[in-house]
């Protein structure tokens, strides 16, 4: 900024094209607690603009404008030093200055009469959130606030997250009200003060970014001076440069067409060869382009009408959906699946959990089910095979010393993956108890980052629920397998001296990322899993 000033006459003669004295030109920067001005060039307070020291009142500047001294204090009126919590640097350059640059470092002014306020932004609520939707808004505009009350709820790409206040204060504006869809990560959704007689000047206001489009309309007057000189510097491009430029590209083409046209057309994927010009010597002009274009599109309607009509509703895709499509997507194209699948027999595990559910039910907890069970030797699984229990770094390995097993729980609004943190560690018990109200919690869409955050591995059941006999899931990143079980159905197999019995059997498949998992690894695992699922009672030493 210095050099621009020092090698710009036109920026020196400022203060003379705008009919004010030279001034100092203030760059404000946040901090926490300093209220003092430090300078490196000197500054003399007669060379303020007159806005800017009315609007100061009692500041107090070194006047010794040739001595080099340091400025010593910053002296801010009564009224503003509750506020005020940034320092500032001042520069001695030939420009004046209002005090409308002047705020404190809480305060994001668009413009110089509105008091301090407090823009507050769509939060990042997950990390691979990057925009959400306000669900609903808890407070109203005017209400009062204060610290740890909510706001409202943003729905995130995972579940509906309550957003708290940091600060007491009043809303003043809702910019973004309920519904609202599609909001960036970080973009403003609403506006708070610190004194209730200020809500009423935010009933016009504009976030930034809807602000900045007026941004150059205002500042045109500034550049007007430089009018004359682009006026005559448009000239300097004769026209006759363009046609010859037009003409040779038409001697190729032998195509005759305003350059306009030619847009028009590849824009729409229309060869010119197809079009009889209008113009002059059957030159194509822009209508010509139109109306070709409306003859297609007349011809299209009446195709389409002679269609009988199909019936149809569209539904509009949810937060959670549009993330899962994505990362969903992104892990078939990118990750390197391949599966393994083993039937297991589950006449003991039916028989333990038979056993298990009257002493739960005499202790009056949940009841265990057989995808508990799952989670219990899966986690057991991967605790012997750890390789298994880590995800692709791309210069590295990562692989985990917890096992956290995340849990696909389908809702109305999407899939949800409640994750049970240390399940290798806890009992069967303690898993049935979280997974009922984990699932709960993801039906009511009330789950917190927490609640899903941080798991290794993930368990697929749609067996039980359904009746799938055997399918295969796809990998959720950054996780290296997912485990999907399909339903227990009885067959006849051979026993013991020529005899036949029936016995129950589980399919399971594991999905593996095969940069990580190799298939003696993968295989490894599956006899592990297989292990504690035909003698669980294993599973409880």
């Amino acid at each position: 900024m210095a050099l621009l000033l020092r090698h710009s006459p036109k920026l020196r003669r400022a203060h003379a094209i705008l009919g004010c004295e030279r001034g100092t030109v203030v760059r404000h920067f946040s901090s926490s607690t300093c209220s003092s001005l430090v300078k490196e060039d000197t500054v003399s307070s007669s060379n303020l603009h007159p806005e800017y020291a009315k609007k100061i009142g009692g500041s107090d500047f070194s006047h010794d404008r040739q001595s080099g001294k340091e400025l010593q204090n910053f002296k801010v009126s009564p009224q503003e030093a509750s506020r005020a919590s940034n320092f500032m640097r001042a520069s001695k350059y030939g420009m004046p200055i209002t005090a409308n640059g002047v705020v404190p470092s809480r305060c994001f002014s668009s413009g110089a009469d509105l008091p301090p306020h407090q823009e507050i932004g769509m939060p990042s609520l997950s990390p691979t959130m990057t925009e959400g939707n306000i669900a609903r808004w808890v407070k109203k505009e005017g209400d009062k606030v204060s610290p740890g009350e909510v706001l409202c709820e943003v729905e995130t790409d995972k579940a509906t997250v309550e957003m708290e206040c940091m600060e007491e204060g009043y809303l003043a504006k809702i910019i973004h009200g309920d519904g609202a869809k599609e909001i960036k990560v970080g973009e403003i959704i609403a506006v708070t003060v610190e004194e209730e007689e200020d809500i009423g000047k935010f009933k016009d206001y504009k976030a930034p970014s809807s602000a900045e489009s007026a941004a150059p309309a205002e500042s045109k007057p500034q550049s007007e001076p430089t009018e004359p000189k682009k006026e005559k510097e448009q000239p300097k491009a004769p026209e006759p440069k363009a046609t010859k430029t037009e003409e040779s590209f038409l001697s190729e083409d032998r195509t005759f067409s305003s350059p306009i046209a030619r847009k028009l057309a590849e824009d729409n994927n229309v060869p010119l060869s197809s079009i009889k010009g209008t113009g002059p010597d059957g030159r194509i002009l822009k209508a010509d382009i139109e109306d070709y274009l409306a003859s297609v599109a007349k011809g299209a309607k009446k195709e389409t009408a002679a269609a009988p009509g199909l019936g149809y509703v569209d539904l509009p895709n949810t937060q959670i959906r549009k993330v899962t499509a994505n990362r969903l997507l992104h892990s078939k194209q990118t990750i390197p699946h391949y599966y393994l699948t083993v039937d297991t027999r589950v006449d003991k595990l039916i028989k333990l959990r038979s056993e298990l559910n009257p002493l739960q039910d005499t202790s009056g907890g949940k009841k265990i089910s057989i995808n508990d069970l799952v989670i219990k030797a899966a986690a057991l699984a991967l605790r012997n095979v750890p390789e298994c229990n880590s995800s692709w770094m791309n210069d590295f390995i990562r692989q985990y010393h917890n096992v956290n097993i995340n849990v696909a729980v389908q809702t109305e609004d999407g899939l949800f993956v409640p994750v049970i943190r240390d399940a290798d560690k806890k009992g069967l018990a303690t898993i049935a108890d979280e997974v009922k109200q984990l699932a709960q919690r993801a039906r009511d869409n009330s789950l917190k980052p927490e609640d899903y955050e941080g798991g290794t591995f993930t368990v697929s059941n749609l067996g039980g629920p359904f009746g799938i006999k055997q399918f295969c899931a796809i990998v959720n990143p950054p996780q290296s397998a997912i485990l999907a079980i399909g339903s227990a159905e009885k067959r006849v197999i051979p026993g013991a001296e020529g005899q036949f019995e029936v016995g129950s059997f589980m399919s399971a498949t594991l999905s593996c990322d095969h940069r990580v998992i190799d298939g003696a690894i993968g295989a490894e695992w599956m006899k592990a899993f297989k292990g504690y699922i035909e003698n669980p009672t294993t599973m409880l030493l």
